[in-house]
């Protein structure tokens, strides 16, 4: 990832697994300890940030791209794909400030080459995905599993488990 400036840890797994549970989890206890937290979610659907009849959406569908909303509060910006493309990591850490962060969480783009955590429920029955990905770096689990010694087993359900390897693996070899 030549666009990251500040380490990238993507989050992967089957659908249903709880990536974004765990997320919500694992955020405010990095926050704790004072990190700078960005995140890209990748979504394989197609969605509205804006709705329809608001004047963001109204602006947008007649042909403005991007389209900037801004308060007090927040800033969203629209871009539209043109022609339609498959969003890659990289390019989308070019549309990252990343001097105010100190860390992006990545959820989903699992095709792609970065280092990712893999989250796996053995009881969902699917594949893991460790076995065709040399940049998976651990995997949190709720039951023990039989993988090879160089990857660390996390516990799912214990999100402080996960934020301290965070900090002691990810963010030390930063440093």
């Amino acid at each position: 990832m030549q666009n990251a400036r500040i380490p990238v840890l993507g989050f992967v797994a089957a659908s249903g697994t709880g990536k974004t549970t765990l997320l919500t989890e694992l955020i405010p206890l990095l926050k704790q300890d004072g990190l700078r937290i960005g995140l890209i979610k990748h979504s394989h659907h197609d969605f509205e940030i804006d709705q329809p009849g608001k004047d963001s959406f109204r602006l947008r569908k007649a042909g403005a791209s991007p389209v900037m909303l801004v308060s007090r509060y927040r800033r969203a910006i629209i871009s539209e794909f043109t022609p339609e493309q498959e969003p890659r990591l990289n390019d989308q850490l070019k549309q990252v400030d990343q001097s105010e962060l100190d860390l992006i969480l990545v959820e989903g783009f699992r095709t792609e080459q970065f280092p990712k955590i893999e989250l796996h429920r053995p009881s969902l029955e699917k594949p893991l995905l460790y076995p065709n990905d040399p940049d998976i770096i651990a995997i949190a689990t709720d039951a023990a599993l039989d993988v090879p010694d160089y990857l660390p087993q996390l516990e799912l359900n214990r999100p402080e488990m996960i934020a301290a390897f965070i900090r002691n693996h990810v963010m030390k070899n930063h440093d």
